[in-house]
């Protein structure tokens, strides 16, 4: 069955870029930094001053350095009354848009009313050094100062001067003459970033029993649960069934954490006196540093805890300390397993949270992020559109970020990036956005998404693709923002070691021995995103909570119409393979090419009279078809499918739907017409699993005398037919029921076959449906 295509726009184009992998050329960048073009640019560095003459009454000066090229001019921080400042700070001027010939780096006194001129510094640019890594960094010199007529003044300057590209250690926290718009404060949300994701652990409670608990109310009996808090997250127990002062539970509460670990896991044992109300009969609070590590399924020693009893004493919360009421547990940090962040689907790591458990890396991924094209407006900025892209790009615990090219259309950030793989059946996610915090608050507005599976790449071959950013925008539906162009690169480092890779389990073993159920492992997941994405929210410059719900993928489980339709529409497509062979079968029983049907019999005939052939001509039919598909294998990897995605047709209320919030905030009419509308399509399901069960249900009612005379006529059948196949070779009972089924259309009737028919008049259970 042919495939629909998707319009041509959303397709993937394979591209041509300047890049230096599998060029042939003598300079050092090319095997360093060969996933992305070169870009040249100016890098200024400005050290510090010294010896600078008093300009105020004070005698002393607020010094401030201005770095000028034609129309742009950098600046640095001005510091109060000092003559030997220090700045340390790189600017980067991009050649590309350089229109002068003179580099001019300018003193000046800080004033209120008017900045003095100092001194300045002027460079022919065709006299600046060029550096490629990894040549040692350009040592600073220190150079006199000149007024505007070319006299030397007093004080001096420490500078570097040269020319680089991109793939200098100065890049990534340069300033760039590319956001010269933007101000001061505005320039460390434009850097480029790699960032870690905090190491994520499992802490498993077990709650085993608590002794000696003290009642307000002695009268009764407590009916006991146990409340555990660690940071957002809270989990409870069960009531005990012992209903007493010594309760039991025996039951596993589990968490995350992030090391450091700064939370600490919190215990309420409480007495349900009422409807609505608990009381805490004792509390304790445990330190996570000192809990012991598990790597196995091994258990870990118990410990007996003191619970502590809160009393209200006029009006304050004081600690009773005569209390012997204790509880028992097993805690441990469960090292064994792999914490989920992210849609299971897309995982970009699968190791063990333990670094003990960790195997030796078998690859290395790299990324050259090279530029867009066609981006869309993302806001508007002095009456006209504006866009300031940057990518993120995840893969396992290591987040990357670009820089932002502010206010461009067609922005090219040519950076390339590499992490080590641990296993091929990961992906690679690259997401890009619009910064919104440069010139005021705003979210982080997302442009469009790109997924790479590493095990759909050849190794050593670099991919260089224009890769299509769709986002479904409501109510518009499906829209194109642009195209990203990205090179990668997938090298091996040991063949063997990947491909015995594909015999070992997708995840840590612990998840086979111990297994988490489907409830536990989304509940955690949403809490270790949660985790991570606090954490990346508080680095600098930070990575938005939206970028990262984004990236991972946080609403993929949320109700959707379109996703259940794709999602129906993937498992006819996997079945249509099934259903064509059924067809082409049913086309040899009846006849419908003789020459095919008689050659057909002959080869069951074959096989029958030479059964040991089967399994091989099974495997060598599979093997033929590989060989032959593999002309028409992938050439390069998959990408977002409208198509597929069912969102190129979609009802504009389906889209509403699948915008709308959780709890839902849409009124009670279209709430009602929506609910209505899943009624009807849930009757279907459950029409279609009705006869499933009743098709089963017949099956067990052949041996259940449930029907006194089809059990009769089957249990007799059973015992004739043990009888002939006792007495008759089983190739001859093989080879007749197989021409039989195979039988000419001439021998054949219309109406259903007797043990169909048989089959059909079998009772089942539905009778006795309510």
């Amino acid at each position: 069955m042919l495939k629909p295509q998707q319009p041509i726009e959303f397709a993937l184009k394979e591209t041509s870029p300047k890049i230096g992998a599998g060029a042939i050329t003598g300079d050092k960048l090319s095997c360093t930094y060969d996933l992305v073009e070169q870009m040249q640019y100016l890098y200024v560095r400005v050290v510090k001053a010294k010896d600078l003459p008093g300009k105020d009454i004070t005698g002393t000066c607020d010094p401030y350095v201005e770095v000028k090229l034609g129309n742009y001019k950098g600046v640095t921080k001005h510091f109060e009354k000092k003559s030997n400042p220090e700045w340390n700070q790189v600017f980067a001027f991009s050649k590309e848009r350089i229109q002068a010939s003179v580099l001019e780096v300018v003193l000046k006194d800080h004033d209120v009313v008017l900045d003095d001129f100092m001194g300045r510094i002027m460079f022919e640019l065709n006299d600046i050094p060029r550096r490629v890594p990894p040549d040692s960094p350009l040592a600073p010199q220190w150079y006199r100062m000149e007024d505007r007529k070319g006299d030397k003044v007093k004080g001096e300057l420490m500078l570097a001067v040269w020319m680089g590209t991109q793939a200098d250690e100065a890049f990534p926290d340069a300033w760039h003459s590319d956001a010269a718009t933007v101000g001061p404060e505005g320039v460390a949300l434009i850097r480029s970033k790699v960032y870690l994701s905090p190491k994520l652990w499992y802490v498993r409670v077990n709650v085993i029993e608590a002794q000696d608990l003290v009642p307000s109310d002695k009268t009764r009996y407590p009916e006991v649960f146990v409340k555990a808090v660690l940071g957002n997250q809270a989990l409870r127990t069960r009531t005990s069934q012992i209903k007493g002062i010594n309760p039991m539970w025996n039951e596993d509460l589990l968490f995350v954490v992030a090391e450091p670990f700064e939370e600490r896991l919190i215990l309420t044992v409480e007495d349900r006196v009422g409807s609505n109300k608990d009381e805490i009969l004792g509390k304790c609070v445990i330190p996570l540093h000192n809990v012991q590590r598990r790597l196995d399924h091994k258990p870990v020693n118990t410990r007996w805890f003191n619970l502590e009893k809160h009393i209200i004493v006029e009006g304050e919360q004081k600690k009773e300390t005569k209390f012997a009421s204790r509880i028992h547990l097993r805690l441990c940090l469960d090292g064994g397993y792999h914490v989920l962040d992210e849609s299971t689907h897309y995982s970009s790591d699968l190791r063990p949270t333990a670094k003990q458990l960790w195997k030796s890396s078998i690859g290395i991924l790299e990324l050259g992020v090279i530029s867009a094209q066609g981006l869309m407006p993302m806001k508007t900025k002095d009456g006209r559109g504006t866009t300031d892209a940057y990518c993120v790009a995840k893969y396992g615990q290591k987040w990357v970020r670009t820089r932002t090219i502010v206010d461009s259309f067609i922005p090219k950030w040519n950076e390339q990036y590499i992490w080590e793989v641990f296993d091929p059946c990961t992906v690679l996610t690259i997401g890009v956005f619009d910064n919104g915090h440069i010139h005021g608050g705003g979210k982080d507005s997302r442009i469009g998404k790109v997924r790479i599976r590493l095990s759909t790449l050849e190794t050593d071959r670099v991919y260089t693709h224009s890769y299509p950013l769709l986002v479904l925008h409501h109510p518009s539906g499906v829209k194109k923002m642009g195209e990203i162009q990205l090179a990668v690169r997938f090298t091996c480092l040991s063949l063997i070691n990947m491909l015995h890779i594909y015999s070992h389990p997708l995840l840590p073993k612990m998840h086979y021995i111990h297994p988490l159920s489907v409830l536990q492992l989304d509940s955690l997941r949403h809490q270790a995103m949660q985790i991570v994405s606090m954490r990346l929210s508080r680095a600098e410059p930070p990575l938005r909570k939206e970028v990262v719900e984004y990236m991972l993928d946080v609403d993929s489980h949320m109700w959707s119409m379109r996703r259940s339709k794709a999602n129906f529409f993937r498992i006819m497509g996997v079945l249509s393979g099934l259903i064509a062979v059924g067809k082409w079968f049913d086309s040899i029983c009846h006849w419908k090419n003789p020459l095919t049907s008689i050659l057909i019999h002959i080869l069951f005939i074959i096989l029958v009279l030479y059964p040991e052939l089967i399994l091989p001509t099974i495997f060598l039919y599979l093997f033929l078809i590989g060989i032959w598909n593999y002309r028409w294998r992938a050439r390069h990897p998959p990408h977002m499918d409208t198509r597929l995605s069912h969102a190129d047709v979609l009802h504009p209320d389906e889209l509403d739907e699948e915008f709308d919030t959780f709890p839902t905030s849409k009124p009670a009419d279209t709430v009602r017409m929506r609910y209505d509308r899943l009624r009807s399509i849930a009757g279907r399901v459950q029409t279609v699993v009705g006869d499933m069960a009743t098709q089963g249900e017949r099956f067990q009612s052949l041996l259940s005398w449930r029907d006194p005379r089809a059990t009769t006529i089957f249990v007799t059948f059973c015992f004739i037919a043990a009888i002939v196949l006792y007495v008759t070779p089983f190739q001859v009972i093989a080879l007749l029921t197989g021409l039989y089924i195979l039988r000419h259309p001439r021998f054949r009737h219309k109406l259903p076959s007797v043990p169909l028919n048989f089959f059909r008049r079998l009772p089942a259970r539905s009778d006795s449906m309510l």
